[in-house]
């Protein structure tokens, strides 16, 4: 198995909030996407950055992170902010969210 790291564009501190939501190789993270990769990450408490959602998608196309431009962007974009609204909720606590994420209580939101 490969480590998160041996992914372009991924550094310690991308494979460190990867690990954290139990993504812990290279094959895992391209068996699930960078959609759902994410999505994991903003459930188990990171805070949503654009950047970093689109570094990742570059990064599992063996992309330069900055290499996302124009429409593509553009619609990156959009695919981030519905990620983001279904998956990251900060007026929940953390105990909060991390009890939503093992399935022990879905916290509603009001």
């Amino acid at each position: 198995m490969a480590e998160l790291t041996s992914i372009r564009n991924i550094g310690p501190a991308f494979a460190a909030s990867l690990k954290a939501v139990g993504i812990t190789t290279a094959e895992e993270l391209r068996a699930l996407g960078a959609d759902t990769a994410y999505a994991k990450m903003l459930e188990g408490g990171s805070r949503p950055h654009f950047i970093g959602y689109y570094v990742l998608h570059m990064a599992l196309q063996g992309r330069p992170w900055n290499d996302c431009k124009g429409e593509e962007k553009k619609a990156l974009r959009k695919q981030f902010d519905q990620i983001k609204a279904g998956s990251f909720d900060e007026d929940r606590s953390e105990l909060e969210r991390f009890l939503n994420q093992i399935g022990v209580v879905a916290v509603a939101k009001e």
